[in-house]
């Protein structure tokens, strides 16, 4: 995949942050673009596809992997953006929250790299799974969002062993903090430890190189980029 005019690209968690960015740079370099979405109403255009969706939800998943397949065939780039951020000690994580990081962060990846990989088997294309420094390096307060996120690039690696011959493409793409609104809630410009917001990535940053990866040739095989703040 080099050129995106005409091609279809899917993203998950596309109302804000950098779903939303990563939407737009698509869209901007000529793909049309499936927008997914809680927050979003149903809309449809030649060139994109609003779609309110929980992905956590398999009925949900299945219902709009059947709308997508059925009017605009399968995918040439899926972008498993959306998921959420739990900061908490172990011992003030419930079992609640430690379920509800796995289900947005986890199940939800799951339920659409299952959902749309094996359409795109027969056509090829990318699936780019957005992980997070957390995928790879330990912090404190980080035990739910973590364990899911570890899970996830697990989940990936495994994906890039069964579809490896295919043509579909499986890469992590693991940006360190981003400001976003993710953040409001914890304030990290009062926290020690903490990067500020302003040294954090930019949604925009972490939606170039989503651009960058889904405009590499076919041929290429990108196994992970890890991002951060200089």
């Amino acid at each position: 995949m080099t050129g995106l005019a005409g091609r279809v690209a899917l993203v998950t968690g596309a109302s804000r942050g950098i779903g939303a960015a990563a939407a737009a740079a698509l869209h901007g370099a000529g793909a049309r673009v499936i927008r997914v979405a809680r927050s979003l109403a149903d809309t449809e255009s030649p060139d994109r596809l609003d779609c309110r969706a929980d992905l956590t939800d398999p009925a949900q998943v299945d219902t709009l992997a059947k709308r997508v397949l059925g009017s605009w065939g399968p995918p040439d780039l899926l972008v498993n953006n959306a998921g959420g951020l739990l900061l908490a000690p172990l011992e003030r994580t419930a079992p609640a929250d430690f379920e509800a990081q796995l289900a947005v962060n986890l199940r939800a990846p799951f339920l659409m790299a299952r959902a749309f990989l094996p359409a795109m088997r027969a056509r090829g294309g990318r699936l780019i799974t957005i992980g997070s420094i957390a995928d790879h390096r330990a912090f404190p307060e980080n035990a739910a969002y973590a364990a899911a996120k570890y899970g996830l690039r697990g989940l990936h690696e495994v994906l890039r062993e069964e579809y490896r011959g295919t043509g579909v493409r499986c890469t992590l793409l693991s940006p360190g903090p981003t400001d976003t609104a993710v953040w409001d809630p914890v304030d990290p410009d009062n926290r020690p430890g903490f990067v500020p917001r302003h040294a954090m990535l930019r949604p925009e940053d972490v939606a170039e190189a989503v651009l960058w990866v889904a405009t590499r040739p076919a041929h290429l095989d990108i196994e992970c980029v890890r991002l951060g703040p200089a």
